[in-house]
C-alpha cells in the first residue's frame, strides 16, 4: 500500500515529478518498522495469554476496525480453560470439581464475537463470564484493524524519508526501481528521529 496519491505531493512538500517508486519504497520502510504488513484496514490472527484473575487481553494491532456489514471488529475468537484455583471464587471449589470431571483444562471453546467488550483505540477486550466460573488462560482472536483513512501524520512520515533519500547521496536517483537492500542500508539515514517520533503510536507491540 503506498500512503501518498500524486495529487498529494504538493500538499506534504514534494515535488509533483517525484518517481512513484519513491513513495513506494517510503511506504515498504514505514510497514516495516511498524511491523505490519499495512497500516489499511488488515484481518490478523492472534494469540494472546491471560493473567490469572483478569478476563482481558490486549491486541497487537490498532485501532480495532469493524468492516460493514460486520457489527465488532472481532471476527471469532475462542478460548482455553485453565485449570481453577480452588477458593479463587465464591463457587471455585464446584468449578474445579466441573472442570476436571469433563476435562476441560487446556480444551479450547468458541467465543461469540458479539460478546466480547472492545475498546477500538487501545485494543483492549474483555470476554464474558463463564456461567461456572470457569476461566481462560489463552484467547485466539481474528479481527480487523487499521485505518479506513490514512492519518496524516502517516502521509508527513512517508514525504519526509522521500526527501531523506533524495538528500542521501547514494540513493538520489530520479526514475527506476529502488533495491529493497539498498533501502534496507539506509534505513537508519532515512527513518531519522523525527519519523521514528512520527511513527511511534502505530507500531505493533505485543502487550497482552
Amino acid at each position: 500500500m503506498t500512503y501518498l496519491d500524486p495529487s498529494e505531493y504538493g500538499a506534504y512538500g514534494l515535488e509533483k515529478t517525484v518517481p512513484a517508486a519513491w513513495v513506494s519504497a517510503a511506504s515498504s520502510l514505514i510497514e516495516a518498522y511498524c511491523r505490519r504488513p499495512s497500516l489499511g484496514i488488515v484481518q490478523y490472527t492472534e494469540r494472546v495469554r491471560l493473567r490469572p484473575g483478569r478476563p482481558a487481553v490486549q491486541l497487537s494491532f490498532l485501532p480495532l476496525a469493524a468492516v460493514e456489514p460486520a457489527a465488532s471488529p472481532i471476527i471469532a475468537a475462542r478460548g482455553r480453560y485453565t485449570v481453577p484455583r480452588r477458593g479463587e471464587e465464591a463457587q471455585g471449589d464446584f468449578a474445579t470439581e466441573v472442570a476436571l470431571a469433563f476435562g476441560l483444562p487446556g480444551t479450547w471453546t468458541d467465543i461469540d464475537p458479539l460478546s466480547i467488550d472492545y475498546w477500538a483505540e487501545t485494543g483492549e477486550l474483555t470476554l464474558p463470564a463463564n456461567p461456572l466460573g470457569l476461566g481462560y488462560n489463552e484467547l485466539e482472536a481474528t479481527y480487523t484493524a487499521g485505518f479506513a483513512q490514512i492519518p496524516d501524520a502517516i502521509k508527513f512520515a512517508c514525504a519526509q524519508i522521500v526527501r531523506n533519500g533524495q538528500a542521501t547521496p547514494a540513493l538520489n536517483v530520479r526514475s527506476g526501481n529502488l533495491d529493497q537492500m539498498h533501502l534496507e542500508y539506509f534505513a537508519d539515514t532515512l527513518l531519522d528521529s523525527t519519523v521514528r517520533l512520527t511513527l511511534a503510536p502505530y507500531v505493533a507491540q505485543r502487550l497482552g
